[in-house]
């Protein structure tokens, strides 16, 4: 069973601010936030208590800043954080980790800003960050010969052709706008198939190992060699081009194939694990999401709302909340110990998700109050974990 390694990286040189030290700090703080500041201002936009001035449909802003915006930041923080793991390089911080911060900072201003800025001058500004990101991540891993993680930076180049996308129709050119969000959903959903595939079995394994009940999982072995990353890919481009009956069955399928590899992953085993069993949960969204998808392919009175908010409220938040709350503890130099209010938050935002999922019945009261929901969890998220990524390491070492 392939792993990710998420220990401690070596320590050279100097780490510059506490803030800067390493990428998960900015970052999982800043996507935290992007989360809990963006939803809210989007329901105003919604009920259209305010607007923003945009020359494109307010829809397409909420639908970039979630994916490239959110995404990216939580993105950019995992990189950050695990490829100095797998290469046993320092992090990326200091001067480096503040520009690229800086670049992805500008870049939701100036999305934000886009009814005043020149889409000339709106484009650039936010298309700069996630190229940087992939130099920073590529040069440990072509230094170190990592070439089995290397997939991760074609995937980012993907990820920006979509966030290019979004910017063509901004700037008034063709109506692409739609593809580029979509294409970026799925760029995420690819990479939680990539990663979560690793770490939910393994830390699964090795937490029921320590309770005393040692498993020996059987992987089914065409899905975990490429199977399962291959069949999203297939769904994305089935939906993306060829919306109706035969994208709904590629999804559908997909659908099955992640259902049948959560299924040999003990979800209920870890019931006890809150830190662990949401990992499991956000995995289930990724199932659910895709059988919805396939079947508003199949059944066009299925509101796709309802597919959408399963897999990017549910799968892509819950996943993203999971690895954060995960990975900030540990490297932080703290036990794997899940603050209480945490519990808290996972709930809310899988609630929130699935009043968002429902909201077609109704469709005002269910899509404020899950908006709400799923806006308490992250605002809980950012409480407990801000003096845990702007404090020094709680054992002291640097990082």
């Amino acid at each position: 069973m392939a792993t990710i390694n998420l220990q401690e990286p070596a320590y050279r040189g100097k780490q510059g601010p506490v803030f800067f030290a390493a990428g998960f700090r900015p970052f999982f703080l800043l996507a935290g936030i992007q989360a809990a500041v963006m939803l809210p201002l989007w329901l105003l936009v919604w009920e259209g208590i305010t607007g923003l001035g945009l020359p494109y449909a307010p829809s397409l802003w909420h639908g970039h800043e979630m994916v490239f915006g959110f995404g990216g930041a939580a993105v950019g923080g995992f990189l950050l954080t695990a490829v100095p793991s797998w290469t046993n390089t320092a992090y990326v911080s200091g001067r480096p980790l503040i520009v690229l911060f800086a670049l992805w900072l500008a870049g939701r201003a100036a999305f934000t800003l886009g009814g005043v800025l020149p889409a000339w001058l709106v484009a650039p500004i936010d298309l700069a960050y996630l190229p940087l990101l992939a130099f920073l991540v590529a040069k440990p891993l072509i230094a170190a010969g990592k070439w089995r993680n290397i997939a991760f930076v074609p995937i980012l180049a993907l990820f920006t052709i979509a966030n290019a996308l979004v910017h063509v129709e901004a700037a008034g050119g063709f109506v692409t706008g739609l593809m580029g969000v979509w294409l970026g959903i799925f760029i995420l959903l690819l990479m939680i198939a990539i990663v979560g595939g690793r770490i939910v079995p393994s830390f699964t394994q090795n937490w029921l190992r320590m309770q005393g009940q040692p498993i020996d999982p059987k992987p089914i072995g065409w899905i975990e060699k490429g199977g399962a990353a291959v069949v999203v890919l297939a769904a994305a481009a089935m939906h993306i081009h060829f919306p109706g009956p035969v994208a709904g069955v590629a999804l559908l399928l997909a659908a099955l194939v992640h259902g049948a590899r959560l299924a040999g992953w003990y979800s209920l085993r870890t019931l006890a694990n809150p830190i662990l069993w949401v990992l499991h949960l956000g995995y289930l969204w990724l199932v659910v999401g895709l059988a919805l998808l396939g079947l508003a392919n199949l059944l066009p009175a299925l509101p796709i709302s309802a597919a959408v908010h399963a897999l990017t409220a549910g799968c892509i938040g819950t996943m993203v909340m999971a690895v954060m709350s995960r990975a900030a503890l540990g490297h932080s130099g703290r036990p794997l110990e899940l603050p209480r209010p945490m519990v808290t938050a996972y709930v809310l935002v899988s609630l929130g998700t699935l009043m968002r999922v429902l909201s077609p019945l109704a469709p005002e009261t269910l899509t404020i109050a899950g908006g709400l929901a799923w806006t308490a969890g992250w605002l809980v998220f950012v409480v407990v974990y801000w003096p845990i990524v702007t404090q020094p390491r709680a054992d002291g070492r640097p990082g």
